[in-house]
């Protein structure tokens, strides 16, 4: 059975490792999974999982694992964004598991968390056209698209109402 827990800082290699190979097979923007992880080494570093104590723990947020066997098969995190809205980041499961109600553990505990610490709304973005099954995951949950608040226009911004 697979377990979530907090990201221990000797995982987040590992961690970054399932995001890019998640990415690398909705975006396919490498031939090799080891060109994949080197091109997102250079040009997407996620330099706030390095520093995730300040990033997301120190921010009014968390985050968390999804390991099986010992080995990370997912992320998730939620931040702070302003006084009473989180966001969530780096929801991510390697396709492999998919389908099989891991993400939705994470998402519900990563809601919980937010309603604790008192946030009234959450924010995330996502790509319809590139991640179209988180899309949909997301509207299920009851997000709904608010403007786009970064600066790729691929992505949509999406809200929830806790």
């Amino acid at each position: 059975m697979a377990d979530i827990t907090l990201l221990r800082s000797d995982q987040i290699a590992e961690a970054k490792f399932v995001i890019y190979s998640t990415a690398h097979e909705l975006f396919h923007e490498q031939d090799t999974l080891e060109e994949a992880v080197a091109y997102y080494t250079q040009t997407w570093a996620l330099l706030d999982i390095d520093d995730f104590q300040n990033s997301y723990l120190s921010n009014g947020g968390t985050f968390l694992v999804i390991s099986e066997g010992g080995r990370i098969i997912g992320t998730g995190a939620l931040r702070r964004l302003e006084e009473k809205i989180g966001e969530i980041k780096r929801l991510w499961l390697l396709p492999e598991y998919q389908g099989q109600g891991l993400g939705y553990r994470m998402i519900m505990q990563l809601l919980a968390l937010a309603r604790e610490k008192g946030y009234t709304r959450l924010r995330l973005q996502t790509s319809p056209a590139y991640q179209a099954r988180a899309f949909n995951f997301y509207l299920r949950l009851g997000f709904y698209e608010i403007p786009r608040y970064s600066d790729d226009e691929a992505d949509v911004g999406m809200e929830l109402v806790l």
